[in-house]
């Protein structure tokens, strides 16, 4: 048996643990530049805001029903999430992560009438430990746990844990579940189905293999056996690390001026650097990489990526932002005005297999001790206190009108309580 643990509207969830004047409240938390909606509360979706509508469609609705409205606080958000996954890992022999706010439980041995029980029980764990609601779905296979997980969410008499095993229950739930829903369905695949006639999950389950094959492909086989109880998607017991790692903004306005774009890739390369080192990793190759607003048909297009081979794997936030000032020199061009830029850093392998060359100079030794100095310091003092001078901060080209603060990652950002 599979389940399927889903942190209920999380970004908005995790505004709430530190905010508790935002219960009961419509609420809804924003993308990057606070730009569309990502994540919103029930109460939100219940006076009409859609997921992606864009906050300048909805000003009035905001002030008509005092919607609580916050910028993205990504460090908040991945903090609880290992908090989350950490619960979890505590109480499951084996999870997979699939998302910042799911990860797929590996159930097998569990005693079937025990297993709504189980679920319930570790839903209020979570939910104790964490402050975060979450939904739990189980059955035979991946997708039908997840079929499972959003029917926790629809009917909160499930007590936030559904158990999906018996065949009767499974027809009669995929008799009304809409194909759109379905995990492994995407949008073309959607508007094929439809124009065939094929609108829920049941009358999917009821196609031929064959026609299925032909126009869907193995995904598509995949997705119809686990809809009929069979599993076919791999659980990955451990994830595969990442082959890269890549950071990259879009900024609140154009930049034109090299020094502020300057300042955006230096930031990001020193970002990734550090993710690199606490990945215990190094990079070999890294892409820059600059782009104009492509919504703005009245203003010169422009976008070049420009890419680098380092002569040894390296995870030196000295080298990497040396490269990367080099390779922006060159690729940037003067008189258009960028709207988004980034760094991805690429062919990654351990710190412990660096293959050295002949034909560098650098004191690796030298650099390591010093990112370890560097990386110590921001750790007990706070994230960015030491930085190349290069470096500009994210947010001076970023609009976070609504920004909490980070409670879990900034010790100036710590509740006070007072008694």
């Amino acid at each position: 048996m599979f389940g399927l643990c889903d942190c209920n509207n999380f970004f908005v969830s995790c505004e709430k643990v530190f905010n508790p004047s935002l219960e009961g409240r419509p609420v809804v938390v924003l993308s990057n530049n606070d730009g569309c909606v990502v994540s919103r509360s029930n109460e939100a979706k219940g006076i009409g805001i859609k997921m992606g509508q864009p906050l300048y469609q909805i000003r009035d609705i905001v002030k008509r029903y005092d919607v609580a409205v916050c910028s993205s606080n990504y460090n908040l958000y991945g903090d609880m999430s290992q908090r989350v996954m950490s619960t979890l890992k505590q109480h499951v022999p084996s999870i997979e992560i699939y998302s910042i706010d799911e990860a797929f439980l590996m159930l097998d041995g569990y005693p079937l009438d025990k297993l709504k029980p189980f679920g319930e029980e570790l839903a209020r764990t979570i939910r104790r430990n964490t402050g975060i609601p979450v939904s739990i779905g189980i059955s035979q296979t991946k997708t039908l746990a997840k079929v499972a997980s959003k029917l926790c969410k629809q009917y909160p008499k499930l007590n936030n844990a559904c158990l999906m095993q018996r065949s009767e229950d499974i027809d009669k739930v995929l008799g009304k579940f809409p194909i759109g829903d379905i995990w492994g369905i995407g949008r073309r695949h959607s508007r094929m189905l439809a124009e065939c006639g094929i609108t829920t999950a049941k009358q999917f389950c009821n196609l031929k293999e064959e026609w299925i094959r032909n126009r869907m492909g193995i995904n598509g086989i995949r997705t119809w056996l686990e809809l009929k109880g069979k599993p076919s998607i791999e659980f990955n017991h451990q994830i595969a690390d990442r082959q890269s790692i890549m950071v990259s903004r879009s900024f609140s306005k154009e930049l034109y001026d090299f020094t502020e774009l300057h300042e955006t890739i230096t930031t990001f390369a020193g970002i990734a650097a550090e993710k690199l080192r606490k990945r215990g990793s190094v990079a070999q190759e890294m892409q820059v990489f600059i782009l104009t607003n492509r919504h703005r048909d009245n203003m010169p297009q422009y976008y070049e990526c420009g890419q680098i081979q380092f002569t040894t794997a390296t995870n030196s936030t000295l080298e990497i932002v040396k490269a990367a000032t080099t390779e922006l020199s060159r690729i940037y061009r003067k008189g258009y005005g960028y709207k988004k830029s980034g760094v991805r850093l690429s062919r990654l392998t351990p710190d412990t297999a660096i293959q050295g060359s002949l034909f560098d100079e650098t004191d690796h030794d030298k650099h390591k001790k010093l990112m370890e100095t560097i990386d110590r310091i921001n750790s007990e003092i706070g994230q960015a206190s030491v930085k190349l001078v290069s470096q500009g901060a994210i947010s001076d080209h970023t609009n976070r009108e609504y920004l909490s603060p980070q409670y879990t990652t900034k010790w100036e950002d710590i509740l006070v309580v007072k008694v």
